[in-house]
């Protein structure tokens, strides 16, 4: 599942953490690439710990903590501390399928990643190129959006970002593990979700909404680690 959450961001916190963005040094993204994505990405990233991106990436994980539609499709257990990259002057980032666990920085503990995020940062008008293309030949999905908006999709999918030919395109990524480790089951999970909430939005019969929230919860209790 490929899910795109609009406006996760609002347009003051994306002006915001622009400027801050515009002052902090950058250094090479396979800082944090392993031996097969080294060699795929050509990108510039906030270094891994800096005072900056934990400030910024407390504030995503702040807006990620209320936002319906992430906790719904996710079912977070653990949510990495977001990084931020950028990408001009014909940079881009091969094909690649990013590592199953990854460590937290300065911690000894470790996150499976069951989820891959990205949250854009420059409007699709300031930059050419720079789709994020998720998926394999003949089953891909290209992604380009506005500043604020994420897209969610499975950590063990193919994916890739363009080459960026004009400006710059700004972003911050991160990774999460679900209570629900099956993509299938969460998928299922979610869309029950969203049917309960729009019958009850509609009024339905609310002994009958009750059943049906207990299915899904007693699914949840069976799927889920926590």
């Amino acid at each position: 599942m490929v899910l795109t959450i609009p406006g996760l961001l609002s347009a003051a916190q994306v002006a915001e953490f622009r400027q801050a963005l515009g002052s902090v040094e950058w250094i090479d993204g396979k800082a944090t690439a392993g031996y097969l994505s080294s060699r795929a990405k050509n990108n510039e990233q906030v270094p891994e710990g800096h005072p900056l991106g934990r400030r910024l990436g407390n504030v995503i994980l702040e807006e990620l903590d209320k936002n319906e539609s992430f906790i719904s499709a996710a079912l977070p257990l653990r949510v990495l501390p977001p990084l931020f990259n950028r990408y001009t002057g014909g940079r881009s980032y091969g094909d690649h399928i990013d590592g199953a666990v990854r460590p937290i920085a300065g911690t000894p503990f470790r996150v499976r990643t069951d989820l891959s995020a990205t949250l854009f940062l420059a409007d699709p008008a300031e930059y050419d190129g720079g789709e994020l293309v998720i998926g394999e030949a003949g089953d891909e999905k290209k992604v380009k959006l506005p500043a604020g908006d994420l897209v969610l999709y499975n950590g063990g999918t193919v994916h890739r970002v363009m080459p960026v030919t004009r400006g710059v395109r700004l972003a911050a990524f991160f990774w999460v593990q679900s209570m629900v480790r099956d993509e299938t089951q969460r998928t299922i999970l979610f869309n029950f979700d969203n049917a309960l909430q729009q019958l009850g939005r509609t009024g339905a019969d609310h002994e009958a909404c009750v059943r049906l929230a207990g299915v899904y919860h007693n699914l949840l209790r069976q799927w889920a680690d926590s």
